[in-house]
């Protein structure tokens, strides 16, 4: 079994991979996925490619013409419209140049700033080390040595602060450890009268008041943003403290098994889930490996985790395989797998020529169905391991909406197509036929052979689809997408110069375990004028780009819309961003070597580092509520036994949080009302734990859900901060 491989020795030995040489996918299947990419599609007029429009040949009609001519684009009629257009549209653009190379010459203006003012002396030796480690352990401590010579210890013992309510907290934290006790000495000694109240009752009522998402601001990332390692005293506190008391509910006797139930099912309503979200970028996206290598490493993976584009691949293969499996595959080694762009150029050339694609549709297929272990379907990887994984499609023509494949959604779509048809950049790898796996095992289209493309032209991030189908409302964002991105600790020579259009990320008042760097952190970048000007030219621009937008003003090349390119959210309540180099710019549509991928998986595990101890927080909480919610299932079902093996391995406890949960609750779960009660039964039935979907619901029980996620909606949206907000993203 490859489960019970141990890692390799050498990690640039290919033998040491799992299944290195086995073909997953059957050439039957490929034969199928040919003949689909190639059958007409409902209309009977379809382009060859993006690059190649209709030109169809119309007799003129002789007489006198019985219909009036219509314009292209109806909505883009109007005199005035067509006399003002391109001169509105020319002064836009040269306005937004200018604006520009403004934004250029500030964000130099504070990068010498910070590195010949800031960065000198001790600190700078020490951020050397921070930089130069490869294990989290040995970056921990580094980065509170780091936080000991800039003096941000006595920050994280002092309890004031502006951005979250340290009064609450030390309220809460007091009546939490009060009634924690007397809990436990009623369960060691009994209770003395049976007509009181018992300790545990107040302690549910406690925890119901308290476990929310972004409680009081304990989840701001500012107060993770002061230090290199950790965060406030008081808030660590408070983690642990819910954590005691989670576990003492779940254990505790007196409580019956089905009010338990509730509870949790309450809590984990209110408190949400955590996903990672890897982002497209073509070759860029080999940095994600570095990325879930060190969650990995540090049992912080979330269960539910979406791809998109070149992050899709990577999503694909992390959903397919074991904890043990990834262990073993997250290496150097698996360059030699990397075989995408194998073909030479002159191969290309022709390619382009005559179908408008730089790669072959169906070769990429049989590459790609290593990583996804062959046909393997959304509802199959999640069977086989726990995860939930998201695939973002944007379909060929303009008007339908954008789909998140997942096993809710489609569960029999196969995901090595869905990974295909989210990469299919125009230019690079014409738009994809989805394909769908029968009773009998076979391949057929899936939705009419509709065909898909690039998910990243209209959502990079689906923050907005993850929060409807899995109530997730904490992201962790890998985003290798091409930026330009001066960071705090990057030397000049490291700028990040990939070629995106979302130039503007910059943290004014640092990230998570990214400080500021001058005034201990508690600064502003540049200085407070150095940052007003760079906030107002940035907004200035994004501005000017939405204007385009509504008056519908922009070209529409192949005729779909470019504009959420620049305007959709491109970050996360976590962000990481990986230091690429300019070279990566070079090999960006070539396969790694194992040197190259092996740099690329530890800058990938360095930007990540900073975030783990934030990440901790959050599921401690998240993952025993998971625990007490499987536990206390009435019925009192078996675990799956992968989630069983999880469990029973204390330090892996953070991937054991989804095995069952969704095949039994989702269809009870608040604000799933909506959703047909047949439907879920229906996928139930096909899935391997499955019977709560059935249950019946009282009016007044769906009332009740509906009036809970009319009030958690309105939490979302008008108690959190501006990083837990999605006002651009794409409603799929």
């Amino acid at each position: 079994m490859t489960d019970e491989k141990k890692p390799p020795s050498d990690p640039y030995d290919p033998s040491g991979i799992p299944d290195f040489d086995c073909d997953f996918i059957k050439p039957d299947e490929l034969d199928r996925f040919e003949r689909a990419l190639n059958a007409p599609e409902a209309s009977p007029l379809v382009a060859i490619n993006d690059w190649r429009p209709i030109n169809q040949r119309v007799r003129k009609s002789r007489g006198r013409r019985k219909n009036p001519k219509r314009s292209k684009d109806e909505t883009r009629e109007g005199v005035l419209y067509t006399v003002l257009k391109w001169p509105f549209l020319f002064t836009v653009f040269a306005w937004i140049t200018m604006l520009g190379f403004g934004y250029v010459l500030i964000r130099a203006y504070i990068f010498l700033y910070e590195q010949w003012v800031t960065w000198r002396g001790k600190r700078e030796r020490l951020r050397r080390e921070l930089s130069a480690q490869k294990t989290y352990p040995d970056w921990l401590k580094a980065a509170q040595a780091l936080d000991v010579h800039l003096g941000t210890e006595k920050w994280k013992q002092t309890d004031e602060y502006a951005y979250y309510d340290h009064l609450t907290i030390n309220k809460v934290v007091a009546q939490l450890k009060k009634v924690r006790k007397d809990a436990e000495w009623e369960v060691e000694n009994g209770r003395i009268a049976s007509n009181e109240v018992p300790a545990v009752e107040e302690l549910r009522t406690l925890l119901e008041a308290c476990v929310k998402n972004n409680f009081a601001g304990v989840e701001n990332p500012r107060i993770y943003s002061e230090t290199y390692s950790g965060t406030k005293e008081l808030v660590q506190e408070y983690i642990e403290e819910v954590h005691a008391c989670i576990q003492l509910v779940l254990e505790n006797p007196q409580i019956e098994k089905e009010a338990k139930y509730q509870l949790f099912k309450h809590l984990d309503t209110n408190f949400g889930r955590t996903a990672l979200c890897l982002s497209g970028g073509a070759t860029f996206a080999y940095y994600h490996f570095g990325v879930v290598k060190a969650l990995l490493d540090n049992d912080v993976l979330p269960e539910i985790i979406t791809g998109t584009s070149g992050g899709a691949l990577v999503a694909g293969l992390v959903a397919t395989r074991t904890d043990e499996e990834l262990k073993q595959l997250l290496v150097p080694a698996l360059a030699h797998r990397i075989r995408a762009c194998h073909e030479g150029l002159a191969t290309w050339i022709h390619r382009w020529w005559r179908t408008g694609a730089r790669f072959d549709t169906v070769d990429w297929a049989r590459q790609c169905g290593w990583f996804c272990r062959g046909s393997t379907t959304f509802r199959e990887a999640y069977e086989r391991t726990g995860r939930i994984l998201n695939v973002t499609c944007v379909p060929s023509d303009p008007h339908s909406p954008t789909i998140l494949a997942n096993y809710l959604t489609c569960p029999d779509c196969v995901i090595w197509s869905a990974v295909l048809a989210s990469a299919a950049v125009p230019g690079i790898l014409n738009p994809v036929v989805l394909m769908t796996k029968k009773r009998d095992g076979t391949l057929e289209p899936y939705s009419f052979g509709h065909k898909w493309k690039d998910g990243s032209l209209r959502t990079d991030i689906p923050i907005k689809a993850l929060n409807l189908h899995f109530n997730v409302n904490f992201t962790i964002v890998s985003q290798v997408r091409f930026h330009t991105s001066i960071h705090d600790d990057l030397p000049l020579t490291r700028l990040q110069v990939n070629p995106h259009i979302n130039l503007f990320f910059f943290s004014s008042r640092g990230t998570v375990g990214r400080p500021v760097t001058h005034r201990k952190g508690r600064g502003w970048r540049g200085g407070f004028l150095g940052t007003a000007i760079e906030q107002y030219i940035k907004l200035d621009m994004n501005k000017w780009l939405r204007v385009l937008r509504h008056l519908e003003l922009l070209p529409r090349p192949m005729g779909q819309d470019w504009s959420e390119i620049w305007l959709q959210k491109f970050s996360g309540t976590v962000t990481i961003w990986p230091k690429s180099i300019p070279s990566d710019f070079v090999y960006i549509l070539s396969d790694p070597s194992p040197e190259r991928l092996a740099r690329m998986i530890h800058v990938g595990q360095q930007s990540a580092f900073p975030k783990i101890q934030f990440v901790q927080n959050r599921l401690k909480i998240e993952n025993e509520i998971m625990k007490g919610l499987q536990e206390s299932r009435a019925g009192g079902r078996s675990l799956s036994p992968i989630l069983s093996r999880r469990l029973e391995n204390p330090t892996n406890e953070h991937s054991d949080s989804m095995t069952e949960r969704l095949d039994d609750n989702l269809p009870e779960r608040d604000g799933s009302s909506h959703r047909s009660e047949s439907r879920f039964a229906d996928l139930s039935d096909s899935m391997s734990h499955s019977t709560a979907s059935s249950r019946p619901q009282t009016p007044s029980s769906r009332r009740g859900s509906v009036m809970e996620e009319m009030r958690r909606q309105s939490a979302v949206f008008f108690d959190d901060t501006d990083d837990y907000r999605d006002e651009d993203a794409v409603v799929i």
